[in-house]
């Protein structure tokens, strides 16, 4: 590519409306334009660079021995009335109608029409197994679309499904996928673990996703200090420890504890740890009440109560709810003479002589056990925090913050059910199929790598993906042996099939590098006055310091720092 013939633009002023580095320097870089809330054009070296991380995962989808199809976009609303999930995406599904009043969707997913392709086949035992994926966009009305790239509201994904007879085989399609995944990751030099998730809407046996380990991400990753424990906070189990002292039962008591109503208040009110303190809250579940108690210094897990209840909604009540079921303003919520029904995390029942509300404004027991109240469920509803005990090993929890970019789902048989995709087994009885998921956002990967590749200077691409491998910089075009030399490396490497971009702008020396550095070309030529002596400076785009070759030694260098083919 020549750059005085391409659309090819930079800004200089960093992107104000852009929160995450990956995406601002993906709009300053000319790669992508934001063009609304969530939403954004991929320009051309943003297409390139979309591209190539398209033809690694076709490529370890191919070799896995998956077969692509297209699916349409426009997606009928019937389809997920029947497999129950139209309820389950809510006001997250772009919804439309034709002319004839017929209700539409922009497909948010595409697991049921999968299930009607696979319908096609799947008659007997001997059609499987089989593996089908696509490559196209995906539209969710997300309530906020933030971090640049890594979530938006429309995006690509490649998702597959697997279709087998029995679990056993399906476990065997599902390792090949997961085989693939990792060979994708590795190829475009992602940094990233693999951890267990929450099934979500997708429901199914067990989701496992691969997270870029980055400074800025939506997820918090739990691993263990000692042992390869990985999960998603959303679903790792809290382990708690026994305590050996032995603590008197005191008497109850109520307090006054004024204008203090969260935990921070009273525990400086009263001169006690948060430790010492149990928060009720009240949330609204599939539009019943529940308190729901956790130890002070611990937040409520959403996903383990959602799971716990088996609920399709989930929210804190509104506040004059709250009102009317305690009797009190919020943050007096306690356990004591409530008439819904008590959630309490597990570890309440080792503590002793707790601070809980007392359901009256301004007011707080003190010296709480929990033979005081009666709680229905005792369940782990709380999320972990670092220093927790690993679940797997008794080591030491720790947090880094992820970027999810590919998802696997055991699915068993949660859509071959609802949709009616069966076959004939060896003893001509019907068995319903067995299915498996797996997807990877483009433009999630595509973030997470800027995230994890960059300087003060802007993006630095590994070479897999990057838009061109090399840009050769003209230093001055008004120079007839430079122009020529820069047009004859130009050729030579298109030739040889190396991806390059040649900037012979009428541009200042400095304009041209700050460009190149801003893009993220791994090798820099650079073609000026040292043409005079058969010689051009080299430089990779992680080193500060080029060096000058000679033109004849060009290839040998490529070669080298591993551009040429």
């Amino acid at each position: 590519m020549k750059l005085s013939e391409s659309f090819f633009y930079t800004l200089r002023e960093d992107q104000k409306d852009e929160e995450s580095i990956s995406g601002n320097l993906l709009v300053k870089s000319g790669m992508f334009k934001k063009v609304g809330n969530g939403i954004y054009m991929k320009l051309p070296l943003g297409q390139r660079v979309v591209e190539n991380v398209k033809a690694i995962i076709r490529k370890n989808m191919n070799e896995a021995g998956a077969e692509e199809v297209t699916m349409p976009l426009l997606l009928p609303v019937d389809v997920f009335q029947k497999s129950g999930r139209y309820d389950a995406f809510g006001p997250s599904i772009f919804q439309l109608t034709d002319r004839y009043k017929r209700p539409y969707v922009l497909g948010p997913t595409h697991e049921e029409f999968f299930v009607l392709a696979a319908m096609m086949k799947s008659h007997s035992y001997k059609d499987f197994p089989y593996t089908l994926y696509q490559v196209g966009n995906k539209y969710r009305d997300e309530v906020r679309p933030r971090l640049g790239l890594i979530r938006t509201r429309e995006f690509t994904m490649k998702d597959a499904y697997s279709f087998d007879i029995n679990q056993e085989e399906s476990d065997k399609s599902y390792q090949k996928q997961f085989e693939a995944y990792h060979k994708i990751c590795k190829e475009i030099g992602l940094q990233y673990v693999v951890v267990r998730a929450d099934t979500g809407v997708m429901g199914g046996l067990l989701s496992e996703e691969f997270q870029a380990v980055t400074e800025v991400g939506e997820d918090v990753l739990v691993l263990c200090d000692t042992c390869d424990y990985a999960s998603n906070i959303e679903v790792s189990e809290c382990i708690d420890e026994e305590k050996d002292e032995i603590e008197e039962k005191l008497s109850i008591e109520k307090i006054h504890t004024p204008n203090a109503g969260t935990i921070e208040e009273v525990s400086e009110f009263l001169g006690e740890n948060p430790e010492k303190f149990v928060k009720t809250l009240i949330y609204k579940i599939d539009g019943k009440l529940y308190a729901c108690m956790v130890p002070g210094d611990r937040e409520i897990n959403e996903v383990k109560l959602t799971k716990l209840l088996k609920a399709k909604e989930i929210e804190l009540a509104e506040a004059e709810e709250v009102v009317e079921v305690t009797g009190a303003k919020v943050g007096f919520a306690g356990p004591i003479g409530l008439s819904i029904p008590v959630i309490m995390d597990k570890s309440v029942k080792h503590m002793k002589n707790f601070i809980v509300g007392a359901n009256e404004t301004d007011y707080h027991y003190k010296n709480v056990n929990v033979d005081d109240f009666k709680a229905e469920i005792v369940a782990d509803i709380k999320n972990v925090k670092e220093g927790d005990i690993c679940p797997k090993c008794h080591g030491h929890l720790v947090f880094k913050k992820g970027i999810e970019v590919g998802n696997t789902f055991k699915l068993g048989t949660k859509y071959s059910d609802s949709l009616g995709l069966n076959y004939l087994d060896e003893n001509n009885e019907l068995k319903p199929v067995v299915m498996g998921c797996y997807g990877i956002g483009v433009e999630r990967i595509v973030a997470a790598v800027v995230e994890q590749n960059h300087d003060d200077k802007g993006i630095i691409w590994p070479m897999n993906i990057a838009p061109y491998k090399v840009c050769i910089v003209l230093i001055n075009p008004k120079d007839e042996t430079q122009t020529k030399i820069a047009n004859d490396i130009y050729e030579k490497l298109n030739e040889m099939g190396i991806e390059a971009i040649l900037d012979d702008r009428n541009e200042r020396p400095g304009v041209k590098f700050n460009d190149m550095d801003l893009i993220g070309i791994p090798v820099r030529i650079t073609v000026g006055k040292k043409v005079e002596e058969g010689c051009v400076e080299i430089k990779n785009r992680t080193e500060d310091e080029a060096k000058v070759i000679s033109i004849d030694e060009l290839e040998k260098n490529l070669n080298a720092m591993g551009v040429a083919k």
